[in-house]
């Protein structure tokens, strides 16, 4: 008897992503530790014992979550991506085993970055929650737009899965570390995460340069859903940055995946 069923390229794509979430779940604890550390310690020392110690205002927690929040989020969208995608382009190029399946290389790039996605909006999803727990009240805080939060999130998270794919592309096993010393680090610092875009106006060449971090929007943008008395950027404005740096880093992001699987 002759099996007519057809498997389409949205079924092999469906499979591959309930695989890597498998695996994903499979490796829960080493992802939460690995996304979920930092944030955790900002939020301890800046946002519970320094205002305890009366050495911070109380209010700076306002200013504080949202920027914590982008903060896991983003890593964790872009490590998710970029890491495997370091691995699988090593020695075992481990990465011919996604080649191999009835899918055009693109969707397999797609696949990626959807997981990516996933993952930094759970981050985001579990700081959220624990900030309020370690940090207490946090005065202005609304969870009235849910809709908008939400759709930032998914903004957010797909510029940086697609930054992930790019930087997994570009980057070789050994890179590893000058990647995170030379791009993550300053990213962070520079990237809004503790205080607002506004208050940089002091250091006027600073505020414009920043600009050039895509972080700065995910922060600006959790303030504008989530505490929007806190000074912050319009939203619409982030929109359509973040839209930007998904679009440019999707581009230059495919164009390296092909260059490395052809390779």
């Amino acid at each position: 008897m002759i099996d007519d069923t057809r498997v389409t390229a949205s079924d092999v794509f469906v499979a591959m992503l309930a695989r890597d979430l498998r695996v994903a779940r499979r490796e829960i604890g080493f992802t939460l530790v690995r996304t979920l550390m930092q944030p955790t310690l900002l939020m301890i020392v800046f946002g519970y014992l320094l205002p305890k110690m009366q050495m911070l205002p109380r209010a700076y927690v306002t200013t504080l979550l949202p920027g914590v929040l982008a903060v896991s989020l983003a890593l964790s969208a872009v490590q998710s991506v970029a890491l495997p995608m370091v691995a699988s382009f090593g020695a075992t190029r481990e990465i011919e085993d996604r080649l191999l399946a009835p899918l055009a290389t693109h969707l397999v790039a797609l696949e990626l970055v959807v997981v990516g996605v996933i993952q930094g909006i759970v981050a985001g999803l579990i700081v959220l929650p624990l900030g309020r727990v370690i940090m207490g009240t946090v005065p202005g805080l609304t969870l009235s737009s849910l809709g908008l939060t939400l759709g930032m999130m998914i903004l957010s998270a797909s510029a940086f899965s697609t930054l992930g794919l790019w930087l997994g592309c570009a980057v070789n096993v050994n890179q590893i570390g000058l990647m995170f010393s030379f791009i993550v680090a300053p990213m962070l610092f520079f990237g809004c995460t503790y205080y607002p875009w506004d208050g940089l106006h002091v250091v006027p060449w600073l505020q414009k340069a920043v600009l050039l971090n895509p972080l700065v929007y995910v922060s600006e943008g959790m303030r504008g859903v989530l505490t929007p008395g806190v000074p912050h950027m319009d939203p619409a404005v982030v929109a359509f940055a973040l839209t930007g740096v998904t679009v440019i880093a999707w581009w230059f992001g495919l164009r390296a995946f092909y260059k490395r699987a052809v390779g």
